[in-house]
């Protein structure tokens, strides 16, 4: 086997377009507010909008937002922006256009090199082709732990006589239905609502009853006669736990307590589906579970389990939500957890690509037999000019006054329009309230640190920097660890190859191993492991161990101490493969003419009953169809990496294909 450096390779060979694929035509705007209308009172700005992690998924297009400003007292203020996050009602502004060109502000983010991204298994010459020109050639199918591939194959829903009408989702008008909500949500001053029942009789009254309960999860029902005349009175039967605890009661002890359903979802992720699920069903997030995150860039197929929501409800959301599906329902008794999925399988199309077929081959039958170097990919890093092992390093030294001005300070690269106006304000100001009132979306990590701020003090960054969520907390962390490990496993394989050597680390079991010189011959590349540094690891037996004392020793710390004076940030280390294998790789190579037309069948349009896409021996563009299967958290665009040769930052795509894009 040979291996490759990044150095010497003519990146202008790889092209890779960055899409943007969340502006909505004025046509389907109207046709998208239709269905909202039928289905909610609320807004779809409203109702769809959470704010991930700043500099962490793969950036849109620049896009400014204007911010709402405050009147009332900043301390008031916190208090009722605070309670409002809680309840996932937070308002976007309204979206205007920014000066500065995607390509221009893209000129400041990382590239592969700056994350210790430098080495190729292959010996195959590179060729062009353009991944995600359309976020459709980019599909994840989950693979369940008991190895079978998540597909949405069926829309049924599960016969239970349990179940009310479909009536029930008819039976309220609009007005009511925003009555009974604001009621749920505790946003007025009304104990109950009481709803006339027109054509009165015992049916129609069933209906109301049922509609209400299985609508507005935590509000009760009874039947009043007031002045001769038929109300159904609803109110609240046990505060606001009754959100996060559905009724015991009024779920059948025969049935299990979760529906397991398939989730079809385009170019949104996981948490994202997730908080438009919780917001139409009117529950929160939190009674979901989900054995791994999806990414947005892509149509991914996974399977969500949620507590006690009927999978008629579910399956009534097909016909409010857009690039949304769910079917293949079923009842079980437990919930899903983090982890349990075996893998992922990709189906990717790459456009327009240069490569003869001879290339091509070469280049896919190594990725089949050989693989690729399991580098933690780009999205890890964060895509501004402040990547997120920057901060992650910092909260390992200690150093919270750079924590804090990390995530705060301006910075170059694509960001939101309200996030540069709040980063301006803060660097002029250091004022968190006011700092905070440029925000229109208070979730984002920025605005979460800025509230523990105002809560906390400037003297007590460690407290309000714990009012970010834990996961989000972690992920700066990891970033640092896996910053490390791309650097060291270009070390190792610089150093030595790709062949074990006495020295290197094997798992037997979980536990880790040296290899010796008496049994080097009985492992393969394979099997050799490397740690993300931390306090229950130990390191290779070779030159590498030197060097990653002497990286952390550079960023100050201490790699015989890794454990952090807070719990949380004390990073135990793990091992991890340094060449994955692709399972079930297959491929071909196909011709086409419009660069529109999508080269393969999603899961709904077989469902659809559309016929595959034919192909003509010869046409204007060729494509290169790629299936393969990985391991949980490998990154299939480090696969992509080592058949293309070339460098799959933002930073690089967007500089090559700017005038492509035009």
């Amino acid at each position: 086997m040979e291996m490759t450096e990044v150095t010497g390779v003519s990146l202008k060979r790889g092209s890779v377009a960055v899409e943007d694929n969340d502006r909505v035509a004025p046509a389907e705007e109207a046709k998208r507010q239709k269905i909202l209308d039928h289905c909610l009172t609320k807004s779809q700005s409203e109702l769809e909008h959470v704010s991930p992690p700043s500099g962490v998924n793969v950036p849109e297009p620049p896009e400014a937002v204007s911010a709402r400003e405050g009147t009332k007292n900043s301390d008031v203020q916190l208090e009722e922006e605070e309670e409002e996050e809680e309840d996932g009602l937070s308002e976007e502004g309204e979206e205007e256009e920014e000066a500065e060109s995607f390509a221009d502000m893209m000129k400041h983010g990382l590239t592969e090199l700056d994350v210790g991204i430098t080495k190729f298994v292959s010996s195959h010459q590179g060729f062009s082709g353009i991944l995600k020109e359309r976020y459709s050639d980019f599909v994840v199918h989950e693979i369940g732990k008991d190895g079978r591939i998540s597909h949405l194959d069926d829309l049924s829903v599960p016969v239970d006589e349990e179940d009310p009408t479909e009536d029930v989702f008819t039976v309220l008008t609009a007005e009511e239905k925003q009555r009974l909500e604001e009621l749920q949500l505790f946003k007025n001053k009304e104990t109950s609502v009481a709803i006339e029942v027109i054509e009165d009789t015992k049916e129609k009254r069933t209906i109301i009853h049922q509609a209400i309960k299985s609508l507005f999860p935590g509000l009760e029902t009874k039947t009043e006669d007031r002045e001769g005349k038929k109300y159904i009175v609803a109110y609240h039967a046990a505060g606001k736990k009754a959100l996060a605890n559905p009724r015991k009661h009024s779920w059948p002890k025969s049935r299990g307590s979760y529906c397991h359903f398939v989730l079809y979802k385009e170019n949104k992720d996981t948490m994202d589906a997730i908080n438009v699920l919780s917001k139409y069903l009117r529950v929160k997030p939190n009674i979901f579970s989900y054995m791994g995150t999806k990414d947005k860039r892509a149509i991914t197929v996974q399977e969500i389990a949620v507590l006690k929501i009927t999978a008629q409800r579910l399956a009534h959301l097909n016909k409010c939500l857009m690039n949304f599906k769910l079917g293949n329902f079923s009842y079980q008794k437990n919930p899903l957890k983090l982890g349990e999925l075996q893998g992922n399988h990709f189906t990717v199309v790459l456009r327009n690509i240069t490569g003869t077929d001879e290339q091509v081959q070469q280049a896919m039958n190594s990725l089949k037999e050989i693989g690729f170097i399991n580098y933690y990919g780009m999205q890890r890093f964060g895509t501004t000019a402040v990547p997120t092992y920057q901060v992650g390093r910092a909260i390992l030294q200690n150093s919270w006054t750079e924590v804090m001005d990390l995530i705060l300070k301006p910075r170059s690269g694509a960001e939101k329009g309200y996030l540069v106006k709040c980063r301006e304000e803060w660097a002029k100001t250091k004022d968190p309230a006011a700092a905070l009132r440029k925000l229109p979306v208070k979730r984002c990590v920025e605005g979460q640190l800025l509230r523990g701020l105002s809560k906390y003090g400037m003297k007590n960054i460690v407290s309000a920097f714990g009012i970010i969520p834990r996961n989000n907390r972690l992920m700066y962390i990891h970033s640092y660890q896996s910053y490390v490990w791309n650097n060291m496993v270009s070390k190792r394989i610089e150093e030595y190859g790709l062949r074990p050597v006495p020295g290197d680390l094997v798992l037997k079991g979980a536990t880790a191993t040296y290899v010796d010189e008496e049994d080097v011959n009985n492992y393969s590349i394979h099997d050799v492991v490397m740690p993300l540094p931390g306090f229950d690891v130990i390191y290779p037996k070779h030159k590498i161990s030197e060097a990653y004392r002497e990286m952390l020793t550079a960023d100050n710390l201490d790699i015989d101490n890794m454990r952090h004076k807070i719990r949380d940030y004390s990073l135990s280390g793990a091992y991890r493969k340094i060449i994955i294998r692709p399972q079930n790789v297959s491929w071909e190579v196909v011709a086409y003419d419009d660069p529109k037309i999508p080269l393969f069948n999603t899961d709904v349009d077989n469902l659809e009953g559309k016929q595959p896409p034919v192909f003509a021996s010869e046409g204007k563009y060729r494509a290169l169809k790629m299936d393969f299967s990985l391991p949980p958290s490998t990154y299939a665009t480090m696969a992509i990496r080592e058949v293309l040769k070339m460098d799959t930052s933002i930073k690089n795509q967007t500089q090559l294909n700017t005038t492509w894009l035009r």
